[in-house]
């Protein structure tokens, strides 16, 4: 019996974390403005939070900036946003509570984080990381732009 139970539950997991999710999106014409990669004002900061995998696809994960949601993300999507310069605490949704990443904005720069999602106990969880221009570039021209 116990082994039929964990072996449902393994099933429902692997559903979960490959089935498809899908978010509001933004106009294409908005999607390759954004995939030019412009310099941002000098008062400002740009940044790309992207998901590039589609490893729990069936799972949207909210992202915040300074405590502030921005939306969620599902597999392939990304966000642009301007903001100002300085410490940033970026978080996302995860099993138990927000994983989080603090970030030094500066300014007409464009910063890259990349949402990942991990295996958790229940549900899977995310982690953001900030990856470098070329890597970030690299990724969110395979994403699309969420709203």
């Amino acid at each position: 019996m116990f082994k039929h139970l964990m072996m449902s539950a393994a099933a429902l997991g692997f559903a979960v974390l490959t089935g498809c999710a899908s978010v509001p999106m933004e106009s294409p014409e908005k999607d390759q403005a954004h995939k030019a990669f412009a310099t941002p004002p000098q008062d400002q900061a740009g940044l790309y939070i992207f998901r590039d995998s589609s490893f729990g696809a069936a799972l949207k994960k909210t992202v915040k900036i300074n405590g502030e949601p921005i939306g969620e993300t599902a597999a392939n999507t990304y966000f642009y946003r301007t903001v100002s310069p300085g410490p940033l605490v970026l978080a996302t949704e995860s099993e138990f509570s927000d994983n989080t990443l603090e970030l030094n904005a500066q300014a007409g720069k464009n910063h890259y984080v990349r949402q990942s999602i991990k295996m958790g106990l229940f549900v899977g969880g995310a982690k953001l990381t900030e990856v470098t221009e070329e890597e970030g570039r690299k990724a969110v021209l395979s994403t699309k732009l969420a709203q």
